[in-house]
């Protein structure tokens, strides 16, 4: 078809014959179809380590559909019996204390030595959009490029116990794809610290100094958890400040009691940014694992958090079962206006709910 355009009327306009079919990338026709493997082709891949085959499977562990979910247990039972050697340490501390960039440079530390990493990011969602921005990877520059580490944030889209619980089964994953070292980072808000306590060896609070009263750091329950703390950004003119808050948090520790390890939490100074201290900190790291190795305690806590996770998912099937009930989901509606009209108390529904759902 000719243009308009090229006739002599129209000086200095010149329109180029177009193309009488669109171009399509040559290569395009050669990509393979994303075909669904089965529940041994899953494994197969993770045994032998392929990163795209396990990002699948952690993808089907996160999903909330059934036939996923249940693909999702048969691949993880038959990865349990590759799994168990590998050192977890859980990263707690509050925002902006430096976690994703330790991370970087702990990580990076590691694999010069030879050992493959996985990093397990949980990050929040919005409560009103329940979207993520799972940056955390954006933070890790280093560890993003390494073939030898696998970085994977999980929103926690408004349920931290239930992705606590398959970043636990991630961790399986990972083991049994070849990784001997997995770091588990929490929101630094909340319960989070606790899910994380739960599923790692070491737990690690980073701290920061010259932020306001020291002692604010000092909170009872996340002290008590922690195997390790470490002052961050201790370079400069904040170096001084970062080692009066390690003798602050050393005093702090002599006031609570013996840990159930009998290992004696150390307080260390290091800078994420410049990459200094990290050898001291892995150092406390290695001898705390050799440590509760001797004394039987690392074995130990494996069996005590095994036990744990199976009463919270039995917590967690209880509670899904319960609201997806035809009857239940019929008659809540009834029963919250019932409540909300001061008809019944809350307690008083609640149970009546739990009756029809027994019944």
């Amino acid at each position: 078809m000719e243009h308009p355009e090229n006739e002599a009327i129209y000086k200095g306009l010149k329109v180029n014959k177009g193309v009488s079919a669109p171009t399509i990338n040559p290569y395009l026709k050669h990509i393979p179809k994303r075909n669904n493997l089965s529940a041994a082709e899953y494994v197969e891949g993770i045994l032998k380590g392929n990163i795209t085959i396990l990002s699948r499977a952690v993808t089907l562990v996160e999903s909330s559909k059934q036939d996923h979910q249940q693909l999702a247990q048969e691949i993880i039972e038959k990865c349990l019996p590759h799994t168990g050697p590998s050192v977890r340490i859980g990263f707690t501390g509050v925002p902006g204390a430096g976690k994703s960039t330790s991370i970087d440079s702990f990580g990076m530390h590691i694999i010069r030595q030879g050992h493959k990493l996985a990093v397990l990011a949980i990050d929040p969602s919005s409560e009103r959009s329940k979207g993520s921005i799972l940056g955390d990877k954006t933070r890790m520059e280093a560890l993003s490029r390494e073939k030898n580490a696998f970085i994977r944030p999980s929103p926690t889209a408004g349920s931290l116990g239930g992705v606590a619980r398959k970043t636990r089964e991630t961790i399986i994953l990972c083991e049994a794809a070849g990784f001997d070292t997995v770091f588990v980072e929490t929101v630094g808000v909340g319960q989070s610290e606790t899910a994380v306590h739960s599923m790692v060896d070491f737990f690690l609070l980073i701290q920061l100094a010259g932020t306001g009263d020291e002692l604010q750091g000092i909170k009872r329950g996340i002290m008590e958890m922690a195997d390790g703390i470490v002052i961050n950004k201790a370079d400069g003119d904040n170096l001084e400040r970062a080692k009066l808050a390690a003798n602050s948090f050393r005093n702090a520790l002599h006031l609570f009691p013996p840990t159930e390890s009998g290992w004696i939490p150390q307080v260390l100074t290091y800078s994420g940014y410049y990459a200094t201290g990290i050898q001291e900190i892995w150092d406390m790291i290695n001898e705390y694992i050799s440590f509760t190795r001797n004394n039987g305690y690392f074995d130990k806590k494996r069996h005590e958090q095994a036990k744990y996770w199976m009463y919270e998912s039995i917590n967690e099937m209880l509670r899904s079962t319960f609201y997806h009930n035809c009857e239940i989901e019929t008659q809540l509606p009834l029963m919250e206006r019932k409540v909300l009209n001061n008809e019944i108390s809350s307690f008083v529904a609640a149970k009546q709910m739990i009756d029809l759902f027994l019944k």
